[in-house]
């Protein structure tokens, strides 16, 4: 798409006026190929914007605004051939900003492009820019109009959260914020480690935002900042989820510092971590021992969780998240190997491990997919080749590489365990970034003693981990028991004619739930629908329960409940990472882990 500005806004540039509006509507730009998303039409607006237009050169510094939805490539922002910067590459609807150096606008004939800078790749990219403004002024005066502080608490003492800031159209906003290692920023999002931050705005009108996570509520306030205006907005949030005798784990966490791809630093990981109530945040960067607890204690922040020691051990063929490592120092688990035996068996000669999760299953890395139906029977549960199958955990939920089809690793897991394996449950996050995959959006939760989540008994959050004593979390919690007493990882003995089974849905006002499916090894035996009006307490989506006949063999029962993806800004759930189809339906779903039923 190429164009010149109209005679009208022509002159307008000319002047001292200190903005000018480039592109006022939002285009689609496509690279030859099919649709990414079916929500896109068939055909582009154009494959690259282009704009001629005259101006007033600048002598100092300016500033080019714009916005920006689903980007995913490397798109390049050129202004008279000078590369400004990137979009960033974030499917979030943002607000962004860049540097126009001085002596860069010309009185005619200046040209700005935004284009994709490599050819198109096996997974094309549907984007939406626009809403261009040219402002005179540098960035910081066109970000400091005003200032705002935000605290937020939970029963009037600070904590620490994600703040989410949006303007009048919906989307992320920019803030100037003063450096702070308590302080995460990125567009829209500002993680405060000490649950409160102070940062600049254009004038204009904004919604606020505060959480901590799937547990708490999220506090809003909208505000129309007028220019040289000081505000200070208290938030107050508080906990709807009641997750007493457990802890929230994300065993799959990485830095940019460590991992070099993603965006967090460790201060920011940490402080992500915080913000988004992860209690057993386990380091897995690549191929590395990370140690986060000097970091947390200098940060202040040790009180809001235990960190645990990992790695993922990122093959040829495979990736393996394994904790815990009992020390930094330790040498990590040599991963040339194609070999999974090999592999693996470095892998729990590491001191300490006890774990070894596969990742991301159906996922292609290095040209291969650890479940592609050329190497794994999914009826079956087995391998097609020599791979020994002994890891004993695998991701169901990877909130940063979503499936298209959600209940697609659950069906495999559940043939693994149906193949005798014993094979633990894992939401995680697989999350490199700030703000882009949410850290801890999927989680797991262990049974242990959460009283004092600075101090988790690891080595039994460990062995309860490895049993099973698991609920997988991605925006919902799905409890099970079995006969009043038995939860998942335990097995039921000596069964009577009838079992009686119990499950509860559980989720913040924020998240809705609308089925909850109840499997017998594998086999989906009872489906529920769950409404609005099942709602009876803070908390609790639905309750329910079954009477099922005793099994004639060995057996294993697990939930799943399923529900609408979170579109809101302040916690919006991701599209797959490698889709299967444009066609994507956004959900959250919570699972629990395996109860077994023993026969006599």
């Amino acid at each position: 798409m190429r164009y010149a500005l109209p005679l009208l806004l022509l002159t307008a540039l000319a002047a001292p006026a200190a903005e000018i509006v480039l592109e006022p509507s939002l285009r689609h730009l496509r690279v030859d190929g099919p649709r990414e998303w079916a929500n896109f039409p068939q055909k582009p607006d154009a494959a690259s914007l282009e704009i001629s237009f005259d101006a007033a050169p600048n002598a100092g510094p300016a500033t080019l605004r714009l916005r920006q939805q689903d980007v995913k490539q490397a798109w390049a922002v050129t202004l008279n051939g000078a590369e400004l910067g990137r979009l960033d590459v974030d499917e979030a609807d943002r607000v962004v900003y860049f540097d126009v150096p001085a002596n860069t606008l010309r009185a005619t004939g200046n040209t700005l492009q935004v284009q994709q800078l490599t050819a198109r790749t096996l997974v094309p990219d549907d984007i939406r820019v626009g809403e261009i403004i040219l402002d005179g002024r540098p960035r910081a005066a066109v970000l400091g109009e005003a200032t705002v502080e935000v605290s937020v608490t939970e029963s009037g003492r600070p904590v620490p959260a994600r703040i989410t800031v949006t303007n009048s159209e919906g989307a992320l906003q920019t803030v100037a914020a003063d450096p702070s290692e308590l302080l995460a920023v990125r567009p829209g999002v500002i993680y405060a480690g000490a649950g409160r931050a102070r940062f600049r705005l254009p004038a204009g009108a904004y919604t606020f935002h505060a959480g901590r996570g799937f547990e708490y509520s999220v506090a809003t306030r909208k505000l129309t900042l007028k220019r040289s205006q000081n505000v200070k907005i208290p938030l107050s949030i508080e906990r709807q989820v009641d997750t007493a005798g457990w802890v929230s784990s994300d065993t799959h966490i990485h830095t940019f510092e460590h991992s070099r791809h993603g965006d967090a630093s460790v201060a920011e990981r940490l402080v992500t971590l915080a913000g988004e109530g992860i209690e057993l945040p386990i380091a897995t960067d690549h191929n590395l021992h990370i140690d986060y607890a000097p970091v947390a204690r200098r940060l202040g922040l040790a009180g809001f969780f235990t960190p645990v020691i990992g790695d993922e051990v990122t093959t040829p063929t495979a990736h393996f998240n394994v904790f815990p490592v009992r020390s930094a120092e330790a040498k990590p688990a040599d991963q040339r190997s194609p070999d999974w035996g090999q592999t693996l068996s470095n892998i729990f000669a590491t001191p300490g491990v006890k774990v070894a999760i596969l990742n991301h299953a159906r996922d292609l890395h290095s040209g291969v997919r650890p479940f592609d139906p050329s190497l794994f029977d999914a009826a079956t549960g087995r391998p097609l080749d020599s791979r020994p199958f002994v890891f004993n955990a695998m991701e169901t939920v990877n909130s940063g590489a979503i499936q298209t089809d959600p209940l697609q690793l659950f069906r495999d897991w559940m043939a693994l365990l149906g193949a005798g394996q014993r094979v633990t449950p894992v939401g995680s996050s697989d999350s490199h970034d700030v703000a882009r995959y949410i850290v801890g959006q999927g989680r797991t939760y262990i049974r242990v003693d959460d009283a004092d989540v600075s101090a988790i008994d690891v080595e039994q959050a460990v062995f309860n981990f490895v049993q099973g004593r698991v609920m997988v979390s991605y925006g919902l919690l799905a409890e099970l028991t079995v006969n009043g007493k038995y939860g998942p990882g335990e097995t039921v003995p000596a069964l009577d004619d009838e079992l009686s089974v119990q499950a509860r849905v559980l989720g913040p006002d924020w998240v809705q739930a609308d089925r909850i499916l109840l499997f017998q090894d594998g086999k989906l035996l009872h489906e529920e629908p769950i409404r609005l009006a099942d709602r009876k307490q803070p908390g609790v989506l639905w309750t329910g329960g079954w009477t099922l006949p005793r099994p004639a063999r060995d057996s294993f029962l697990n939930v799943i409940a399923l529900g609408p993806g979170v579109s809101a800004p302040y916690w919006a759930t991701a599209k797959p990472y490698q889709p299967m189809s444009p066609e994507f339906t956004p959900y959250v779903l919570g699972a629990s882990g395996p109860v077994r039923l023993d026969v006599r």
